[in-house]
């Protein structure tokens, strides 16, 4: 009996040894890459359409160069006084040149001074207004997120070939502008569809009511973007 006990010792030990022998480790490297690079060349990237009251594109840099450290884009709207309204009916489009579709669901706009007159569309159609266009949405309404909502697809830009020289699959190419510093295009009869063209246009409204204080509307539009790539 007291030598079963002994193997049985021997065994459990024989166990536990085992185990902890079985403890691994290892350490190796993996690579990894991205570029930074100006907005009009992103996979998701803003382009020209419209001039603003100055002659150039509504959207440009805001630093008004191509340095590498000042590429933040802004749309100039102009200078408009209490009931008056301005349209811009392409401010600038939004391309997709990713493998892959991309959907915008919803836009927020952000004020510096609690005051907001602007009204945002997704739409097919550069040069008509988005009343105009069955194909219009509206996202944004002075101050409320409008179009189908957040969480939900407003628009599907389709497919993208990676390459920011043109648009529109390849049939539409886009330049640079050296005023503005953005890639652009000025042919109004590329016309988006939602799900078939890896494209959108923005129009922006600034619908200034009667008696309007007098000052400088500054903030920012936030696009939210959301896309599946399992297949």
């Amino acid at each position: 009996m007291r030598i079963d006990k002994r193997l049985t010792l021997i065994g459990i030990m024989l166990v536990v040894l085992s185990m902890t022998t079985a403890t691994q480790y290892a350490t190796t490297k993996i690579g990894y890459t991205y570029s930074i690079v100006h907005p009009s060349n992103a996979d998701i990237r803003f382009i020209g359409f419209d001039n603003s009251t100055d002659g150039d594109r509504v959207i440009r840099t805001a630093s008004g160069t191509n340095n590498s450290n000042e590429l933040n884009l802004v749309i100039k709207l102009g200078n408009w006084s209490e009931n008056q309204n301005k349209t811009y009916t392409a401010a600038f489009g939004i391309v997709n040149e990713e493998r892959f579709p991309v959907n915008i669901t919803h836009v927020v706009v952000d004020t510096d001074t609690g005051v907001d007159y602007m009204k945002v569309w997704l739409h097919g159609k550069p040069g008509y207004k988005a009343t105009d266009d069955d194909t219009s949405v509206l996202i944004w309404d002075m101050g409320a997120v409008g179009g189908i909502g957040n969480g939900s697809t407003t628009w599907q830009l389709a497919t993208g070939n990676e390459n920011a020289a043109d648009m529109n699959g390849t049939n539409t190419e886009t330049d640079f502008d050296d005023n503005a510093h953005v890639r652009y295009t000025i042919d109004d009869d590329v016309w988006a569809k939602t799900t078939v063209s890896d494209f959108v246009w923005v129009q922006i409204s600034v619908d200034i009511p009667d008696a309007a204080d007098v000052a400088s509307q500054t903030g920012n539009l936030r696009f939210y973007f959301e896309a599946t790539t399992l297949t």
